[in-house]
């Protein structure tokens, strides 16, 4: 499947971020776990897309082990240059040689914890275009901005920065992710209502950034606590079109019964 061409509609899609863990080989034995759970899945032929981020070290072995499973593999971020004296970071042709498809970017621990910018995301997401790559774009408010009642001020800064300039090609060919960050492994998760809202907003900016229409053509998944508890009522709302998963990812059993909820007229 053609990564520049794969977004053209509203797919279910289910990404799994491993963050910092797994060794190699226990990402092998988790990818594996989940490959033989899905296979014996009667209705794993309406399931979502389902996308496996594990660490740097990990995406060659573990791409291996999803090899022909239909599992897709990304990454966790990118530098947006595609090689030079950048101690520590990876790029976009790097990503590709070892079979990612995806790469998130702007993760809300980058943002908070790396500092980067609205403008470094918007510089990500074209790098991982430029590579081939699904940029799987990451937005969300904090808890102090969310009291503040901040929320859309947030999405919609954050979504004009990250698409300000894009054509319609190349917009439609990502992926959004709202993860409100006092969600993120907080054990809180947003109302199906505050989810819904949310979505609308960014579908919304999408329209009047990227042009009428962007909106309802972009997959918007929701990250955030996620779990197999939850994840039915989430994806219940017709904004919702999946999943951004972060510790539920880590649990094979788990996280095919979130991949299971968000099946297709599942």
């Amino acid at each position: 499947m053609s990564p520049l061409a794969a977004i053209a509609r509203r797919p279910r899609i289910v990404a799994g971020n491993w963050k910092m863990n797994k060794t190699a080989s226990e990402g092998v034995a988790l990818a594996r776990e989940l490959v033989a759970l899905r296979a014996g899945d009667p209705a794993a032929a309406r399931a979502p897309r389902v996308v496996l981020c594990p660490p740097y070290p990990s995406l060659e072995s573990v791409g291996g082990a999803i090899d022909g499973s239909g599992v897709e593999l990304g990454a966790q971020d990118l530098h947006a240059e595609t090689h030079g004296a950048f101690t520590g970071c990876v790029s976009g042709p790097m990503l590709a040689a070892v079979g990612c498809a995806w790469a998130i970017v702007g993760h809300s621990e980058r943002r908070q914890l790396m500092g980067e910018t609205d403008a470094m995301v918007a510089a990500k997401l074209r790098a991982a275009q430029r590579d081939g790559l699904i940029p799987i774009v990451c937005v969300g408010e904090t808890l102090a901005e969310r009291e503040g009642n901040l929320t859309e001020e947030v999405l919609v800064r954050q979504i004009t920065a990250a698409y300000h300039g894009l054509d319609a090609a190349a917009a439609r060919a990502t992926v959004v992710a709202y993860e409100p960050v006092w969600a993120i492994g907080t054990g809180k998760v947003a109302s199906p209502e505050q989810a819904r809202d949310a979505h609308r907003v960014i579908r919304a900016t999408l329209d009047k950034v990227s042009g009428a229409g962007r909106g309802s053509e972009l997959a918007i998944l929701y990250g955030g606590s996620v779990n197999a508890g939850n994840a039915a009522q989430l994806f219940a709302e017709p904004d919702v079109d999946g999943a951004l998963v972060g510790g539920a990812a880590l649990d094979a059993a788990g996280f095919s019964r979130i991949i299971a909820a968000a099946s297709v007229g599942g």
